[in-house]
């Protein structure tokens, strides 16, 4: 009965006429006739905007997964990580058969190691890889056995955002740091794995006045640190309520760095557009922009395209996690494409390990990770700029691809006014 289901199953794929991965796609159908995906992701919450365009990208590609045989389960996580797990759990025992989590450590990780309890395959992405890996007690000698991350790592973004400070040495080499009480903020700050000791190796002297909590509402002791160091940088890993905060008083209270290249908060337009004209060259990684020279596995897309289709979908600007819920979505085509039995945890898990994808967001292996259960992507990073009357109020503006100099520049890096 299977092999008869495939064939139908086949025929209907053919008669589509879409991508080479849809028309040759042929899962072996289970008793619902559907392969059911969890993912779970910040839909409300503080770190909503990390999930706003994964409804988008789900509901964009509903069509084409539906005809593949794939069901996707959305679950929020509301940004709790408590919530997170316990979404999980219900999804696992609802029978999924992989899981796609996305969007810092505080989904990524409660989410895969509910997984990895139960021996469900999970593809986790979004967290620099050592804060997904080593906070939940990755040992790199023998890593996990269900759960798999792609994304870049601290190494990346460090070597990234040094290289940016450089084009301005005008700006010293003392940086103040802003690292939360929170996944990433331990992560980026931990004197082993973390930010210190590159920085020190590279001859900065680093300001930490410890650790805050998510969601302060003050911001006094950080400012008064930065400015007694004298520091001509800073540097960090907040959320957006807390960048807006830090910089609004940081102006109020006369501290003006020429650099503030920070992490997660002002990757979001939404962000930099909250801060009026304040909001001028100030900096972050980027892991993804129209102007990334990758296309789709799964739609043909460019990255262009994707990012207009997105824009003229919903009325906003692009955002960076947009070309990674795609890509989430590519690998698990691929993965249960590939599975001799998309239904056997063991099937599943054999073909994700043997992934070797190009996707929006470039190619994904886990063959040469950094540690076992790692794929890497690439980082480059830029600085929003006004755009004086342009489509948008603020571009974000490739200004370092020392990482990855097939992504093309866009300008150089400009002090803060």
């Amino acid at each position: 009965m299977q092999n008869i289901n495939n064939i139908r199953r086949r025929t209907v794929l053919q008669g589509l006429g879409g991508t080479a991965a849809a028309a040759s796609l042929a899962l072996p159908a289970r008793a619902s006739g559907k392969i059911k995906v969890g993912y779970v992701s910040p839909e409300t919450g503080p770190l909503a905007p990390f999930g706003a365009a994964d409804s988008y990208v789900i509901n964009a590609l509903k069509p084409k997964l539906a005809a593949l045989g794939i069901e996707v389960e959305v679950r929020d996580s509301q940004s709790d990580p408590n919530r997170a797990s316990n979404v999980a759990n219900d999804l696992i025992n609802s029978g999924v058969a992989l899981m796609l989590v996305s969007s810092t450590p505080e989904t990524t990780n409660p989410v895969s190691d509910q997984c990895e309890l139960a021996g469900v395959p999970c593809i986790s992405t979004v967290a620099p890889w050592q804060a997904w890996f080593f906070n939940r007690g990755g040992k790199p000698d023998t890593g996990f056995t269900s759960t798999y991350h792609f994304f870049w790592g601290l190494e990346d973004v460090i070597a990234t955002y040094t290289a940016m400070w450089a084009q301005l040495p005008g700006a010293g080499k003392v940086v103040g740091g802003l690292f939360p009480n929170d996944g990433d903020g331990n992560a980026w700050s931990d004197k082993v794995h973390g930010f210190p000791p590159v920085l020190d190796s590279k001859g900065y002297t680093l300001i930490d006045p410890g650790r805050f909590q998510d969601g302060s509402s003050d911001f006094s002791a950080q400012i008064h640190a930065f400015n007694a160091g004298n520091a001509g940088i800073v540097t960090g890993v907040v959320i957006p309520p807390d960048l807006t905060t830090f910089w609004t008083q940081s102006r109020q209270q006369g501290f003006k760095p020429q650099i503030a290249t920070v992490g997660k908060a002002l990757l979001f337009p939404e962000t930099i557009n909250g801060l009026g004209t304040a909001g001028n060259n100030l900096s972050t990684e980027i892991w993804w922009t129209p102007h990334h020279p990758f296309s789709s596995s799964l739609t043909g897309q460019s990255a262009a395209q994707l990012a207009n289709a997105y824009t003229n979908g919903t009325g906003k600007q692009w955002t960076q996690p947009l070309g990674f819920a795609h890509a989430l979505l590519e690998v698990a085509v691929d993965v249960l494409h590939r599975a001799t039995d998309p239904s056997d945890p063991k099937a599943v898990l054999a073909s994700l390990t043997a992934t070797n994808l190009k996707t929006i967001v470039g190619p994904i292996s886990w063959a040469n990770g950094p540690v076992k259960n790692v794929a890497k992507t690439p980082l480059v990073g830029g600085q929003w700029r006004l755009t004086h009357g342009g489509r948008y109020k603020y571009d974000l503006v490739i200004t370092e691809n020392v990482g990855a100099p097939n992504i093309p520049l866009g300008g150089k890096m400009l002090p803060i006014a």
